[in-house]
C-alpha cells in the first residue's frame, strides 16, 4: 500500500502520527470491502469498454449488407465500411444507455443508502451489477444487450455513494481523507484488472449452447468477459454477515424516527433541495462532477481511437496489442493521479486541489489530442493524461461526503456524482457531431479538434470551485 503517512499539515495528522495509527482491524475490514466493491465496479466498466465493439459487431453481423450475394468486391468493401459506421453508432448507443443506467442507479441507490443503510445498499448494488453483467453474455441482439447494460449500470452507479459513505462514517477522522483517496485510486487497479482479464481470455470456447451463442456453440471472447464479470458476487457471499452500519447512521435514523413526520428525514429529496445550504452544495457538486466526468467519457476514454489512427498502417492485431498497453499505461497514471489529489487536498485544501486538477486535465488532454503523432509519444503522454484527467476523481470520493449531513450523505453524494452521468451519456454523440462539423469546415484531423472543443467543459469546474465551501480540517456534518 502506498505510504501516505506524511501528507501535509492537516489537523488530522499534524501531530506526526501516520494516518492509519487509529485504524482497528474492523476499520481495515470496512475499507477493504468498500475498496473491493469499487474496484470490481470499475473492472466491470473496463470489461464493457473493451468488449463493446466486438459485442456490437457480432450482434449486428447478420445485418451487414456485405453478406448479401451477388455483390462485386468493390460493392462488398463499400458495404462493409458502411456497416462499420453502423457498429460505431450502436456502440455509442450502448455506451449512452449504460451511462444512463449508471446515473439512474446512483440517484436511486444514493437515496436508499440513507434510508436502508450503507452496508446493505452497497451489497445489493454489487449483486445487481454482477448478475446483469453475467446475463449480458446471453444477449441475442443489440437491444437486449443494451437492456442488460442499463440494468448493470444501476448497480455500478449505486455502489459508489454507499461505499464512500460507509468508509467516511466508520473510519477515524485522521484516516478518512487518505482512505477515501486510496479507495478511489484503487478504481484504476480495477480498470487494469479488467484489461488484463479481457486480453487473457481465449478468443472463443465451445460450450455447446448453440441457442444463445453461435451456430457451432462457440462462446466469443466478449461473452466470456461478461461471465467473468459475475465474480464480484462472491464478495457479497464472503462478507455479508460481518458488515455493520456506521454508528452515526444508526443515530441519525433514530433521530429521524423520534422526530416523526415533518422532522428530519433519511434520504429526503425535499430536504436536500429545500434547504438552501444543502441545495447549494449539491448543485456545486454536480457542476464539479459534470466537468470531470464529461471530459473523461467524452474525450479521455477515446484515446484508443486516437492511437488506432496513428497506427493505421499496422495490422489490426498489432494495433490491439498497443491499445492494450495504452489502456494500462493510462490507468497507471490514473492511480497516481488520484493519490496526487489526496496529497494536495490534505496539504493545501480541497478547493486548491480541485482548481489545479482541472487545469492539469485541460492542459494535458489538449496536448495529447493535438500533438500525439508517434507511437513513442504514447509511452509518456498517455500516463500523464491518466494522471492529470483522473486526479479530479480522487476529489469526488473525498469531498462529496464532506458536503452533506449523515441523513443526506449518500443521497447528496449520489446526486453529485451521477447526475453528471446523464450529461456524459451525450458525450460520445457530441464528440461525433463536432467531428463532422470540423470535417465539413475542412480541418485535416477533425476528431482531434472536436476532442479539444469538448474539453472546454473543464471551465465549468474551474468556475464552480470558486463558490464551493472549503472542508479541510472540518468534521463531517451531522
Amino acid at each position: 500500500m502506498a505510504d501516505l503517512s506524511h501528507l501535509g499539515p492537516s489537523s488530522t495528522i499534524r501531530d506526526g502520527r501516520p494516518w492509519y495509527s487509529e485504524m482497528t482491524r474492523y476499520h481495515w475490514w470496512i475499507f477493504t470491502v468498500a475498496a473491493l466493491g469499487w474496484l470490481f465496479d470499475t473492472m466491470d466498466q473496463t470489461l464493457f469498454r473493451l468488449s463493446r465493439q466486438p459485442a456490437v459487431t457480432e450482434l449486428l453481423a447478420k445485418e451487414n449488407p456485405a453478406l448479401l450475394p451477388g455483390l462485386s468486391d468493390e460493392q462488398r468493401t463499400e458495404a462493409d465500411n458502411r456497416h462499420k459506421q453502423v457498429v460505431k453508432y450502436y456502440s455509442g448507443i450502448a455506451t449512452a444507455i449504460f451511462l444512463a443506467g449508471w446515473a439512474t442507479g446512483g440517484l436511486i441507490f444514493g437515496i436508499l443508502g440513507d434510508r436502508w443503510g450503507r452496508a446493505r445498499t452497497m451489497l445489493i448494488t454489487i449483486i445487481l451489477y454482477s448478475i446483469f453483467t453475467g446475463l449480458s453474455a446471453l444477449s441475442t441482439n443489440i437491444w437486449d444487450y443494451s437492456a442488460y447494460r442499463f440494468l448493470t449500470g444501476l448497480g455500478v452507479g449505486g455502489e459508489f455513494a454507499a461505499g464512500v459513505a460507509l468508509v467516511s462514517e466508520t473510519l477515524p477522522n485522521r484516516a478518512r481523507p487518505v482512505a477515501l483517496g486510496l479507495l478511489q485510486a484503487l478504481s484504476a487497479v480495477g480498470n487494469i484488472s479488467g484489461a488484463i482479464l479481457f486480453y487473457l481470455l481465449p478468443a472463443k470456447i465451445n460450450i455447446g449452447m448453440k441457442t444463445f451463442f453461435s451456430e457451432t456453440g462457440d462462446m466469443a471472447n466478449w461473452r466470456l468477459s461478461m461471465v467473468a464479470g459475475m465474480l464480484p458476487a462472491l464478495l457479497v457471499i464472503a462478507v455479508r454477515r460481518r458488515l455493520d452500519e456506521p454508528e452515526s447512521w444508526k443515530q441519525a435514523r433514530a433521530r429521524a424516527k423520534a422526530d416523526g413526520p415533518g422532522g428530519e428525514e433519511m434520504g429526503s429529496l425535499t430536504e436536500l433541495f429545500g434547504d438552501a445550504r444543502w441545495r447549494k452544495n449539491v448543485l456545486l457538486g454536480i457542476a464539479l462532477a459534470m466537468s470531470g466526468v464529461v471530459a473523461v467519457w467524452g474525450v479521455g476514454f477515446w484515446t484508443p481511437e486516437l492511437l488506432r489512427d496513428i497506427l493505421k498502417e499496422l495490422p489490426k492485431a498489432e494495433q490491439d496489442r498497443y491499445v492494450a498497453i495504452q489502456d494500462m499505461l493510462q490507468q497507471v497514471g490514473a492511480f497516481f493521479g488520484m493519490l496526487g489529489y489526496t496529497w494536495m487536498a490534505t496539504t493545501f485544501g480541497r478547493k486548491p486541489a480541485f482548481f489545479l486538477s482541472y487545469l492539469m486535465s485541460w492542459g494535458m488532454a489538449t496536448s495529447v489530442f493535438l500533438f500525439m503523432d508517434e507511437l513513442s509519444d504514447m509511452y509518456w503522454m498517455i500516463p500523464m493524461l491518466g494522471f492529470c484527467m483522473m486526479t479530479i476523481f480522487g476529489g469526488y470520493a473525498i469531498y462529496f461526503p464532506e458536503l452533506f449531513p449523515t441523513r443526506l450523505r449518500s443521497t447528496g453524494t449520489g446526486f453529485c456524482y451521477n447526475v453528471a452521468r446523464y450529461l456524459a451519456a451525450a458525450g460520445p454523440f457530441v464528440l461525433g457531431g463536432l467531428t463532422v462539423v470540423f470535417a465539413d469546415a475542412g480541418f485535416a484531423q477533425p476528431f482531434r479538434y472536436a476532442a479539444v472543443a469538448v474539453l472546454f467543459v473543464n471551465v465549468v469546474g474551474l468556475i464552480a470551485i470558486l463558490f464551493c465551501p472549503e472542508t479541510k480540517d472540518k468534521a463531517l456534518p451531522t
